[in-house]
């Protein structure tokens, strides 16, 4: 739950909730009679008082000067992490997806089955990271110098594993610089996994660079190549991506467009996924909240999925952020339980 900076009282709570899920319901515009007429909690001009200290708080909107309101990226944030009362799924539902995700399956059929039974049940894109490759840990660290600014980058990982990668530097470095930004990083990061090196770096050492000398600030733009790992041709599935064609009508061709090019680069709606497998449980990411201009019309919900008791990845859906919170947020913790389930006993078969 994100914090805010302001409290809603009980009425307006109610308001705001009531008006949310109506326009979820029905994608127009709620006005204070209609809010009058079906909550009873007010009349319309209180309800109008109350409308205009939410809008000054950025929870909703209105589209046009004489329209009803709609929520903001904010309102639905307040929503999701407040308000929102989610369904339990229909037995219906659950019945689906566990004919689906049955155990005696090999991991990719589970995979496919995840993001197939998702996109049925939801109706709209749903997306399954790849599971991630086996811890890879930091042992030791080499750089060689070669023509042109590259460098030859030895890796020494977990036990035996060795891996050699070539980078290209922007500026030229001696072999004395390489080997001081080599004995810092081998102290710094011997022994933590590689996606965890990557970020630090991201979140530690970039976050104070005016503090750091110019050596370590070198460091760090030559361990972020060093330490980017070779990507897969393939590390996410999706499915159900015609769901997605009713947001030409809401937010714009452009803005599908946009989506659908993302999903064909991969890259970015990657780099969202692995953001969201760092952390714990439900994820959504509403609007611009994921970091990415693609997704600024829509909202992307994920849980994690387990093997051997370690996160080895999410699975979710992408619609627009008028999206039943309440229906779907429950139906992607369900399928991901179900997939850990799934994957899992095939670790440990019956005796």
């Amino acid at each position: 739950m994100r914090p805010f900076q302001f409290e809603l009282n009980e009425r307006a709570g109610q308001l705001l909730k009531h008006m949310i899920e109506s326009y979820i319901r029905d994608g127009e515009p709620v006005g204070s009679q209609t809010l009058a007429r079906e909550t009873q909690l007010g009349s319309p001009a209180t309800i109008r008082n109350v409308m205009a200290s939410l809008e000054d708080k950025g929870l909703i909107t209105s589209p046009h000067t004489s329209a009803g309101r709609i929520p903001t990226p904010m309102g639905y944030r307040f929503f999701v992490d407040t308000l929102v009362s989610t369904q339990s799924p229909k037995d219906q539902e659950k019945q689906e997806a566990r004919e689906a995700l049955g155990p005696d399956q090999a991991q990719d059929v589970l995979l496919q089955a995840a993001t197939n039974v998702l996109a049925n049940l939801t109706h709209f894109a749903s997306v399954v990271m790849l599971p991630r490759p086996e811890r890879q840990i930091l042992r030791h660290l080499e750089f060689i110098p070669l023509e042109g600014q590259r460098i030859l980058v030895i890796l020494v990982l977990n036990d035996k594993e060795i891996q050699n990668r070539i980078i290209r530097l922007n500026e030229p470095l001696s072999a004395g610089e390489l080997q001081e930004i080599a004995n810092y990083l081998n102290q710094e990061f011997a022994g933590i996994d590689l996606h965890q090196v990557q970020m630090k770096l991201v979140q530690g050492l970039e976050s104070d660079q005016k503090k750091i000398n110019r050596m370590t600030q070198m460091a760090v733009k030559v361990a972020r190549s060093a330490f980017t790992e070779p990507r897969r041709e393939a590390d996410f599935l999706l499915r159900g991506e015609t769901h997605l064609l009713s947001m030409a009508e809401e937010s714009g061709m452009e803005n599908l467009q946009q989506l659908f090019q993302a999903f064909s680069q991969k890259q970015m709606i990657l780099n969202v996924l692995e953001n969201m497998a760092q952390a714990e449980g439900l994820q959504v990411y509403i609007g611009e909240e994921a970091g990415l201009d693609a997704l600024k019309a829509s909202s992307i919900i994920t849980a994690p999925y387990v093997l051997s008791n370690q996160v080895v990845g999410v699975l979710g859906v992408i619609g627009p952020t008028r999206m039943p919170y309440d229906r779907v947020l429950p139906l992607v913790d369900m399928t991901a339980k179900l997939l850990s389930v799934a994957l899992n006993s095939q670790e440990s078969p019956p005796t």
